[in-house]
């Protein structure tokens, strides 16, 4: 094997990508070095490439993403062996140790890491990764289309999975993007009856295709007037980082419903305490999940046939890949083969 890989660095905050040839990393005892099949591009990468995140130190490698084979492990590592198909997302480890972690709740370590952010990355050939940040990944599933499910995926499917929801219960997804289209086909597997809002009417069809029984355009009609047409939301899905669009849904909720924020917006949402309280309604947020909570949404991914679709690029265009994201042009996440 090279001693060298390809990788595509961040120098400083607010700079280009640069692609340049590193030492390929060994892995630390606890650590697992993975041959990097493919790696999303996120729209949290910006907390790389334009800095904003406290703690992050350049140069860096980005990406969070990450699914490959086990190329080496470290000491005192016995989960993982050579050769086994792996995932790595945001949530990059935990210290067992901090008051969280001793009640099972590794997603608010109080020291995490974060893949890409606190260590380098997937924007590369290799990476090493805390073992128990790793997620077995199904072997029907290809390396491009699981990327994503380990921010996107892990994100909307964790969101539902854990809402106070039934089957047959009026779910709807706000926004039909890179989050949201994946929302949709989790809401209906789930055997949710399950409503698409976006402002964009061409995504009807699309929307109806993943598996959505009504769409609301929202740019023609008021979304929580039509969500109360239907009866009333038992859970509104809020994908867009848009504080109108999600304060649109909130008078959409009907009795102990709730909005369930996962695409946070840069403003603060405006919301109807007075409708909260006649319903016993709730606006909450929800963060993506740990290892396991991504093995869970690949393995029922696997189950039910559900994908992102999805760009792919070469580690060489990262530049053009990222600004397919960032401006919101892809349809709907990319995902760099490097």
């Amino acid at each position: 094997m090279s001693e060298t890989m390809r990788a595509a660095v961040v120098p400083e905050a607010g700079e280009g990508f640069e692609v340049v040839e590193r030492a390929v990393p060994e892995p630390a005892p606890g650590e697992v070095r993975v041959a990097v099949e493919a790696c999303g591009i996120c729209h949290s990468d910006v907390f790389v490439k334009d800095g904003g995140y406290p703690g992050v130190r350049y140069p860096r490698i980005p990406g969070h993403e990450v699914t490959g084979y086990v190329d080496a492990v470290g000491d005192d590592v016995d989960s993982w062996s050579e050769g086994d198909y792996v995932g790595a997302g945001w949530h990059g480890g935990h210290c067992f140790t901090c008051e969280p972690c001793r009640r099972g709740n590794f997603v608010q370590c109080a020291n995490g890491d974060i893949t890409g952010l606190t260590f380098d990355g997937g924007y590369a050939e290799f990476t090493t990764v805390p073992a128990e940040a790793l997620a077995a990944v199904p072997e029907d599933l290809r390396a491009v289309d699981a990327a994503p499910l380990l921010c996107a995926g892990v994100t909307t499917y964790n969101a539902l999975r854990n809402a106070d929801l039934q089957p047959g219960d009026l779910v709807a997804v706000q926004g039909v993007g890179g989050l949201g289209h994946l929302g949709i086909q989790y809401a209906r597997a789930a055997g949710y009856e399950t409503v698409a809002i976006s402002r964009s009417a061409d995504k009807e069809e699309f929307a109806t295709e993943l598996g959505a029984d009504h769409f609301v355009n929202a740019a023609e009609t008021d979304p929580a007037e039509q969500l109360q047409a239907l009866g009333g939301a038992d859970g509104v899905l809020a994908t867009a980082p848009s504080s109108d669009a999600i304060g649109s849904v909130v008078e959409g909720i009907g009795i102990d419903g709730s909005v369930i924020v996962v695409g946070v917006p840069g403003e603060d949402v405006p919301v109807n305490a007075q409708h909260l309280v006649g319903t016993n309604g709730a606006v909450e947020g929800w963060s993506s999940g740990d290892a396991r909570d991504s093995q869970d949404t690949l393995e029922f991914s696997s189950l039910r046939d559900i994908s992102p679709e999805i760009e792919t690029y070469p580690l060489a265009e990262v530049e053009t890949a990222y600004e397919r994201m960032i401006t919101n042009e892809a349809r709907f996440r990319v995902v760099l083969e490097p």
